[in-house]
């Protein structure tokens, strides 16, 4: 494969973020759009998180791989703009399902979609590609993580986190100083509470040669061996490094989060509520989403408002307590909301009560229906998606409504 601008700087770091996976934990919330492409604290998507961290940090080659229902997704990165990603030469870069390569077509994991890739960093000549989920809360700079891996000649530097949940769901990695000395994909029992967060960076020589080495004897023409082959990197290739490489941590502190559940997309929110998550406009490292041309936030005199997040465009002449009201959003007198994420563009008419409650974008609240859809302690409402009208009771992994 040849470099379309070989006149170009090569780039010394290319920024790789997995978006392509169909995220069917946070169904039906993702049945219509991709999980990066969840509104998240009302005016945000979840992957402003991890392009905002990549900008912030001065990465200008920023490749997002895409694969389910990627036009929202699309819509909203708007060719990198809001980001200051849009340049000529360097920027956003969307990297879909490709053919006419020996490897082509959908990815069947994430070893298999980094895979693909592979071909693409050598031809631009990348030293090292940081690779990172869309659907993970956190601030971060990246440049010191660069920095260290650089200095300690490492083939992988693994950014991890101390939990005080069940790091069960998680890699887990035990270390002797920063040398990452055992890993372990969703140990039942496990050795510590230090998790993989799922950012990396690779040496991109040391990861071609850990593909080739874990791919030793597959046909590389059939894509579906080398998809089932390669799997999930933290059950193939991460293992492979750790146990054959040089491979380090940086231990990451403050907030993190896995957004993978509907269970936890709510907790978050509950977090930002409470204070306990992202500082969304932190000074010099704030979220930076895509801005809708929304008017400005209107409070009734008949409102009661308490505790919430409460988005342009939105129109409040009911009680809202302890919640996210998204952009685009009227809750009208005599219409109660507690504890719950109105996502966007919904009506909560009055007569309803919603308690513990996701509204998916533009959906049908019938009044006469909610006000005896109150969850008990461990339970999450979902309600409709896309204006369905419909919604079912999630059992949620004790997230109790207070």
């Amino acid at each position: 494969m040849s470099d379309p601008f070989p006149h170009t700087q090569q780039p010394p770091t290319v920024a790789l973020v997995l978006a392509g996976g169909r995220g069917s934990r946070l169904s039906p919330l993702t049945d219509h759009r991709s999980k990066p492409a969840i509104p998240f604290a009302g005016i945000y998507r979840m992957i402003d998180v991890a392009l905002s961290n990549l900008a912030h940090s001065g990465l200008r080659h920023v490749w997002v791989v895409e694969q389910y229902q990627p036009f929202t997704l699309n819509q909203h990165l708007a060719g990198g703009r809001p980001w200051d990603l849009d340049g000529t030469r360097d920027g956003l870069r969307i990297l879909p399902p490709v053919q006419g390569h020996a490897v082509d077509g959908f990815a069947s994991g994430n070893g298999h979609a980094l895979y693909q890739q592979v071909p693409l960093l050598e031809s631009v000549g990348a030293r090292n590609v940081i690779v990172m989920s869309a659907d993970h809360l956190y601030q971060l700079d990246l440049r010191p993580v660069l920095e260290q891996h650089d200095e300690l000649g490492s083939d992988l530097t693994i950014v991890t986190t101390e939990i005080d949940e069940d790091a069960s769901r998680y890699g887990v990695v035990r270390t002797d100083g920063q040398k990452v000395v055992a890993y372990d994909y969703k140990p039942k029992a496990p050795a510590s509470q230090k998790i993989v967060t799922e950012i990396f960076v690779f040496s991109v020589t040391a990861l071609r040669n850990s593909l080739d080495a874990l791919l030793e004897g597959v046909d590389r023409a059939d894509t579906d061996a080398v998809g089932e082959t390669l799997g999930d990197y933290g059950e193939t290739l991460i293992p492979h490094l750790v146990q054959h490489g040089a491979v380090h941590e940086f231990l990451m502190e403050g907030y993190w989060k896995d957004v993978g559940t509907v269970d936890a997309y709510y907790r978050a929110h509950m977090d930002l509520l409470e204070g306990k998550g992202l500082q969304l406009d932190a000074p010099g490292w704030a979220i930076i989403p895509h801005p809708d041309p929304y008017a400005p936030a209107y409070i009734a005199p008949t409102a009661q408002v308490q505790g919430s997040l409460v988005a342009h465009g939105a129109r409040v002449h009911g009680r809202v307590e302890h919640s996210v009201i998204g952009p685009g959003v009227t809750v009208e007198a005599g219409a109660v909301v507690e504890r719950s994420i109105i996502m966007g563009d919904a009506l909560i008419p009055a007569g309803s009560h919603l308690r513990a409650v996701i509204v998916d974008v533009g959906a049908k609240v019938p009044a006469e229906q909610m006000g005896q859809i109150k969850p008990g302690p461990g339970n999450i409402t979902v309600l409709a998606y896309e204006g369905s009208g419909q919604g079912r009771r999630f059992d949620g992994e004790a997230v109790a409504p207070a």
